[in-house]
C-alpha cells in the first residue's frame, strides 16, 4: 500500500525457476506490495512449486511471449498502482519505494539500467546493451521531444491504473519488443512520465533473449523500426490525449468497463500465505 493506493507487482516468467521465489518474497517483504502476480508463460518445470507458499497469485498464459505474459498480468490486475518487473534477480525490491515516491508526481515511472553507478558487477549490461539502449532511447527523446530517456528496454516500470486502461487497447505486440511499444504509447498519448536509475544486478540463469548477441541485436533493430513507425505516423490510432487535470478526477467508468471487457479470466492458482521463515527481507 502506498498513500492509500494498492500496489501490485507483475512478474512474467519463463526460465526463472531458480530465482522466482526469492524475487517474490523480496517484493512482499518490503511491506509496500499488496500483491505479486506471477504470469506462468509455459515456464520451466518446477516453477509453480517455487511460487507456491510465497503468497503470490500465479496465473497462466499459454501464448508464448514477453508481451503476452505482461498483458495477461495487466488484464488480471486491479491494483491502483501496477509495477512491472522481472523475477530473475536483476532488479532490487528495495527500488520499489523509489518508483512509488515519483508516482506522487507523475502517472508513469520508467526505470533505467544504464546509469553506471547502479550497474552491479556481473550484470548483463555490457557496452553493446548499455549504449544500444541509450542510443535508441536518445533517438526517441529527440524525435518526440520527451523528457530525459536513457534506456529503451528496462522492464522495471510503474503505471497508475488509469494510464494502463487508456493505452491498453493500443498494445498489440506479444514479443520481446513489447516494452518499447509500451513506452511509445505513453509518449503518443502525451502521458507525463519520468525516468529514474534503478539497480541492475547479475541474472540468475541465462536470458532467452539478451543472453545471445544476435537475439539482442535483432531486438535492437525491432526497437528502432518501431520508433520510426510511430514517428512517421505509420501506427495510426484514435488516441485521447492526456490532460493535466485528469490526475485529480475520478476514474472514468467507461475505461473501467473497457478493462473488464478486455480482461480474459486467466487460469490461476489461489495464493498461499508465506510461511513465517520466509518473512525476512530478501533482495
Amino acid at each position: 500500500m502506498w498513500r492509500g493506493k494498492t500496489v501490485a507487482v507483475i512478474f512474467p516468467t519463463y526460465n526463472e525457476k531458480d530465482s522466482i521465489r526469492a524475487a517474490t518474497l523480496g517484493y512482499l517483504a518490503t511491506g509496500l506490495a499488496d500483491e505479486v502476480i506471477v504470469v506462468n508463460n509455459n515456464a520451466a518445470p518446477g516453477t509453480s512449486e517455487e511460487v507456491a507458499g510465497t503468497g503470490a497469485r500465479e496465473i497462466f498464459e499459454t501464448k508464448q511471449g514477453y508481451g503476452n505474459a505482461l498483458l495477461c498480468g495487466i488484464d488480471n490486475c486491479r491494483a491502483d498502482l501496477i509495477v512491472l518487473s522481472e523475477p530473475d534477480g536483476t532488479f532490487s525490491p528495495s527500488d520499489l519505494i523509489k518508483l512509488l515516491a515519483y508516482s506522487d508526481d507523475v502517472p508513469v515511472v520508467f526505470g533505467t539500467r544504464t546509469s553506471r553507478e547502479f550497474i552491479w558487477a556481473g550484470a548483463n549490461m555490457g557496452k553493446f546493451l548499455r549504449w544500444g539502449n541509450w542510443a535508441v532511447a536518445k533517438m526517441t527523446e529527440v524525435l518526440f521531444n520527451t523528457t530525459i530517456l536513457t534506456d529503451m528496454g528496462c522492464t522495471l516500470r510503474l503505471f497508475d491504473t488509469r494510464t494502463l486502461l487508456r493505452i491498453r487497447p493500443h498494445l498489440t505486440i506479444g514479443g520481446s519488443h513489447f516494452g518499447p511499444q509500451l513506452l511509445m504509447e505513453v509518449v503518443a498519448h502525451g502521458i507525463p512520465f519520468v525516468e529514474i536509475p534503478v539497480n541492475y544486478r547479475s541474472r540468475v540463469g541465462e536470458s532467452s533473449v539478451t543472453g545471445s548477441f544476435w537475439k539482442a541485436f535483432v531486438l535492437g533493430i525491432q526497437m528502432i523500426i518501431l520508433v520510426w513507425q510511430y514517428r512517421l505516423g505509420m501506427v495510426k490510432r484514435d488516441r485521447r490525449q492526456w490532460m493535466p487535470e485528469e490526475r485529480e478526477q475520478p476514474m472514468d467508468a467507461s475505461l473501467v468497463n473497457l478493462a473488464r471487457q478486455l480482461a480474459v479470466p486467466a487460469r490461476q492458482e489461489e495464493p498461499v500465505q508465506p510461511a513465517a521463515k520466509f518473512a525476512r527481507r530478501i533482495d
